[in-house]
């Protein structure tokens, strides 16, 4: 396990417990994730409480959904021996910090959220009118500060929840300074390339489109979703030229397939040299090598589902060290140590 004494530069990011994650998480995120352990002091969560500001009303499947997601987090290459993996909620004191921080945090800051606005129109089968999801930018903020996160990975629709937590930090440390030093130091996005990655109808895999295609997928469903998609529209006859630069499948070529496939692809589609349905089964060969593995890892996890679960709370054992160290700080530089000789001794 990488310490703090090892001088590596510390990582922190989450997903939300949404269950079992699709393609799109792995080339967004968790792709990038797996090659950071070796490099930085990774801290990993799964953020249950997150989930809850858009699915509050039904937690039946909140643990369900979080040990699935750690499930393919360790089918894609996680190791608990290279990277601290933990689940939000067993580790309070990011309810404390948040807490402190919502008392900091002006109102005109959460409403400028470019995500605010953007999933209050989008969701519009829920009521987002909450108090949890207005503030979440705050608790997420709490989640970074509260291990010193030296990066947060982000595309570049986050980074303004990055500026936020800098802002946040940088008020705090306005506020409070514990013994002339601030307590917190201001986290750098740490910008990861976001691979265009269409579901299978065309438009950005996500589960609330149902378009994806699952990690845990077997070759069969793999290649039945693969027959399905979406493909150049200007194609319309087996005889017609396409354009692979247009084509959702083309997409899916440039990202998992190797040089000589997508040379293949490329010089077959504009020449109306192969059709979709032989375009597509060269893709699912691709996804298919991947996927495997990473299945045939998850295997020995889901046949004995405690092993993942005690890899989540030894990292939450972990990560709850980290953060109670620095709410000693916090409480400290506020004047609200809960030791009472400190003060008065």
């Amino acid at each position: 396990m990488t310490s703090r004494s090892s001088q590596r530069k510390r990582v922190l990011s989450g997903m939300r417990s949404t269950g079992k994650l699709h393609l799109g998480n792995f080339v967004g995120a968790l792709d990038n994730w797996v090659r950071m352990q070796d490099q930085y002091d990774c801290f990993f969560f799964v953020a249950d409480w997150h989930a809850l500001t858009t699915d509050y009303a039904d937690t039946s499947k909140i643990k369900e959904n979080s040990l699935e997601v750690l499930l393919d987090w360790l089918a894609a290459g996680l190791d608990p021996e290279c990277c601290t993996m933990f689940i939000q909620s067993h580790v309070p004191q990011h309810a404390e910090l948040h807490l402190l921080f919502s008392m900091i945090t002006p109102l005109g800051w959460l409403e400028r959220v470019p995500t605010y606005k953007e999933q209050r129109e989008n969701i519009s089968e829920k009521d987002l009118g909450t108090y949890g999801f207005l503030g979440y930018p705050v608790l997420q903020a709490a989640d970074i500060l509260i291990y010193k996160g030296d990066f947060v990975p982000v595309g570049e629709d986050q980074v303004p929840h990055v500026e936020l937590t800098r802002e946040i930090a940088r008020r705090f440390n306005m506020f409070y300074t514990r013994k002339g030093i601030f307590v917190f130091p201001e986290p750098q996005p740490l910008l990861t390339p976001a691979a265009k990655l269409p579901g299978t109808d065309g438009r950005k895999m996500s589960k609330s489109y149902g378009n994806t295609i699952l990690l845990t997928d077997p070759e069969p469903v793999v290649r039945q979703k693969l027959k399905t998609m979406v493909t150049d529209p200007a194609r319309v006859r087996r005889s017609d030229p396409g354009n692979p630069d247009v084509c959702p499948v083309g997409d899916l070529h440039k990202i998992f397939s190797d040089r000589q496939t997508i040379m293949k692809v490329d010089e077959g589609c504009r020449s109306a040299g192969i059709g979709c349905i032989e375009c597509k089964g060269w893709a699912a060969d691709a996804l298919v090598s991947i996927l495997n593995p990473m299945q045939e890892r998850r295997k020995k996890y889901e046949d004995n589902p405690r092993l993942a679960w005690d890899i989540l709370e030894a990292g939450s054992s972990r990560a709850s060290k980290v953060a109670g160290a620095t709410m000693d700080e916090v409480r400290e530089a506020m004047g609200m140590s809960l030791d009472y000789d400190e003060k008065h001794g």
